[in-house]
Formats: structure tokens, sequence, C-alpha cells
């Protein structure tokens, strides 16, 4: 194992990469950057733990970009992958790629449902030297012939404990084994509970291992406050919270409640937007464009947003209700308090729900200040900034309300909604990013699959 650097010009990186990096005034490397990329760059498979936002793209996209370098894809055969588990991380690792792609003059492609498939067969048949692809859709594009990795030498797998949640581990061991033998692999993951571990001892080799604890992590950069909050009283609360002066990102279980507090919002004049697996990719993509340019200031997200969203200088995060599991409170946490920045994690407990939020933080490693609140009160306003919002309805335009199909002018789906642009046979990964083995959800209980 090679020690850790201070800095990236003591790696073995193309200069224009690491010219590229200055221009950013990136000089010195995050810790997980520091400790695993002089063995990635050399080669070594690497197995990284630690919670979202420490900086594990670069960590291994240097690595990635530096190693493939000064290499051509033949059409259709990339040479490099990076497998995540929803299409908006997918779409942050290429944002965060991209420009040192250029610098060293290789392709990407992003590979993702909710897109026109067809446009993707045509980008890989030019030539990509480095795809970002989630299961579903990889497995697609592979099965139509339009991708084959057999000359694939170095794989990356990001957040691999949620594509183990979401049912893809059988997607990803079927493509895994595609990839040509002996090649690298790197595998990051906040967690590495059992089924992580199958990944790790089948498909890594003497992997360099760092940890960084991600309890302790999100301790130390975050506010962790519970707000008890009446049944009657938890609407108001959570609209004075959405009328803050900042941005914030509110989690809920389901597409419907996300749909039904975006409307409550909007008629109290606060500017919301809902940002779920029922949304088409373009809606997706431009409602995170809003959110990001201050065109929206309250997004309403179930879990398709709890990874993979990066939104500089967000200091807030709620909970609408207590999450199940800890590992989804750590990283929708995780959207606030990236890269050494503070922030704030407010969960939202009715009077029913505070034993199960109790185990909750216990199980995430977390000792919250709890407070009672009441919408308008001094507390609320205290912790989270809220204030009584305007009152004055807000008119949102839809960009997508007109939008015809493009291949059959005019046609419209069900109860008039466009039908999705690109024509042709939805592909399972256009239908959601859901892997084979996922849990099925109780009747009318509907989530967010990606």
């Amino acid at each position: 194992m090679l020690p850790a650097v201070g800095s990236f010009d003591e790696l073995d990186l193309p200069k224009a990469l690491l010219s590229l990096l200055a221009r950013k005034g990136l000089t010195a490397p995050f810790p997980i950057q520091a400790a695993t990329l002089p063995n990635s760059l050399a080669g070594r498979d690497v197995l990284g733990r630690g919670r979202t936002g420490s900086g594990k793209t670069l960590a291994f996209g240097l690595a990635l970009l530096a190693r493939t370098a000064g290499r051509r894809a033949e059409p259709n055969h990339p040479l490099a992958l990076v497998l995540v588990p929803t299409r908006e991380l997918a779409q942050q690792v290429t944002e965060a790629l991209t420009p040192y792609a250029h610098a060293v003059r290789l392709r990407t492609a992003t590979l993702v449902g909710g897109t026109p498939i067809r446009r993707q067969s045509w980008t890989l048949s030019r030539g990509a030297e480095i795809v970002v692809a989630t299961p579903g859709r990889l497995k697609d594009l592979i099965q139509r012939g339009d991708c084959r990795l057999d000359q694939v030498g170095i794989t990356v797998l990001d957040e691999a404990d949620q594509m183990a949640d979401m049912g893809f581990l059988p997607q990803v061991t079927e493509i895994l084994d595609q990839v040509a033998e002996g090649g690298q692999t790197m595998l990051f993951s906040a967690t590495l509970d059992r089924n992580v571990d199958r990944l790790v001892r089948r498909f890594l080799n003497d992997p360099v291992t760092h940890s960084v604890d991600p309890s302790a992590a999100a301790v130390s950069t975050m506010e962790h406050h519970v707000l008890q909050v009446h049944n009657s009283d938890k609407d108001a609360t959570v609209a004075h919270i959405a009328a803050r002066d900042g941005r914030v990102i509110m989690f809920t279980d389901t597409r419907e409640g996300a749909d039904r507090l975006v409307h409550l919002l909007l008629a109290q004049g606060v500017k919301a937007a809902a940002l779920h697996g029922g949304k088409t990719q373009p809606e997706r993509t431009h409602t995170l464009e809003q959110f990001r340019t201050g065109g929206v200031s309250a997004l309403i997200a179930t879990n398709v947003a709890a990874r993979g969203i990066h939104v500089d200088g967000l200091d807030l995060v709620v909970n609408l209700d207590p999450p199940t599991d800890h590992k989804d409170y750590l990283h929708r946490g995780g959207r606030t308090a990236r890269a050494g920045e503070s922030g704030t994690v407010v969960t939202l407990v009715l009077p029913g729900q505070r034993r199960s939020a109790a185990r909750l933080m216990t199980s995430a490693g977390i000792t919250p200040v709890t407070t009672r609140v009441l919408a308008g009160g001094e507390d609320l306003a205290r912790i989270t900034g809220a204030r009584v919002p305007t009152g004055v309805p807000v008119v949102v335009a839809d960009p997508f309300a007109e939008r015809p199909r493009r291949n059959a002018p005019g046609v419209r789906g069900r109860y008039g909604r466009p039908v999705p642009a690109g024509g042709g046979t939805r592909t399972a990964s256009d239908r959601g990013e859901r892997g084979s083995s996922a849990r099925r959800r109780a009747p009318g209980r509907t989530t967010s699959a990606g």
C-alpha cells in the first residue's frame, strides 16, 4: 500500500489534469482522495467507505481518467465504466468528470433511463471511452447489442449499498462478469453490509481499503434536530419552514405526498417543486436546475434525491417523516454539509413517531437536539429560519405541459399528458430503475425508484 499524499502535485497525473485542478483552486486532496489515489493510479483495486460529499467522485475519477488517457475506444466498446444507482447520481458524476475528461481528450456517455435509448445507442456507436450508467439502462443496451464490456479495464461501483438496497445486485453481478478479466475495480459505499461484502469478496482483488465513518463525519459537520409537532399543526409548520429565506430540501416517502405538499406550498406563496420517480428525466433535470438557480426554493423529494444531488450552499435538509432506515437518514442529510461545510438536518416527529425516531437516531449514531415547536414559534424560526408564508399563490409555468411526442406530433397520453419523447417501446429502465429483486411495496404506497 502506497502512503497518502498531501497535494495533487505529488501524484502521477497527466499535466492537463494537474493544470485543471490548479485552475479550479484544488491543490490539497480530501482524505479519501489522498489515501486512495496513489494506489488506484498504480492499478490497485480500491474499497472506499465514506458518507456522500466526502470527495469520492474525484477519488475514483482522476485515477480512471489518468489511466485511460491516450487510448481510443472502438464503437460500442467503452474502456471504463462507472455504475451508479440513480439517474441523478449519473448526471452528477458526469458533470463532475466532464471537464477533466475534456482536458485529456476522452469522450463520455451517460446511460440512464427516462431518456431516449436510441440517442444513447448513437453516442456509443460514435465511440466513448468513459461510460457512466445505471444498471437497468446499461443492461438494456447490452441486450440490444449496442454496448459490449469486454474492453472495459476499469470499473467503478459508486454508492454500492444503495444499488444493493434497490435490488440491483443481480444486474450488477451480471455486468461485472462481462468486463475484461484482470481489470481494476473500485467500489465506494457508505456502508458495507452483507450484500455489498459479497461484491467485494467476488470482484475485488486485495483492495486498498479506506474508511471514513459516516456517522462520525455527520456528527462533526451537521446540527441534528428532532422537532416534535402536533398532527394538526404539521402542514403549517412545514409551510413556515419552506418559506424561509434560502433553499431547503424536504424528504417525503411517497410521490403522492410530494405532489400534495407542492400544491399546498404554491398556494401559500412558496416556490416549490417535486422531484420523484414519477417525473420524466427532462422534468427532473429541469426541476434540479431551477432549484440550483433559485427558481425553486423548496424541493420536495422522495429518496430519488437522497443520493446523487449536489447543490452548493444548501444548509438545511428536512425529513418530513423519520425515514425507516438509518442509512436513508445519513444519505438524506448528506445533501447538506458537503465537502466540509456545515449544515442542519431537521426531522419532524409526530407524537406516535417518537419511539421509532429515537431508535433511528441511535442506529445512525446521532444524538439530536429535541425541541417541541409550533408554526410561528421562536424555536422553529431559530432552528430552521422559518417565517410566515406570503399567502400570495405562486403560478409556475410547466415547460413540458404542451411538449408533443417527437415521432408522432400531437399525440397525447392518458389525461391529456404528453407522451414521453423518443417513441418506441419503453424499456425496463424507462419504467424505473428498480432492480429485479427490489422488495414489493404495500398496495397504495408508491415510492420512487429513480
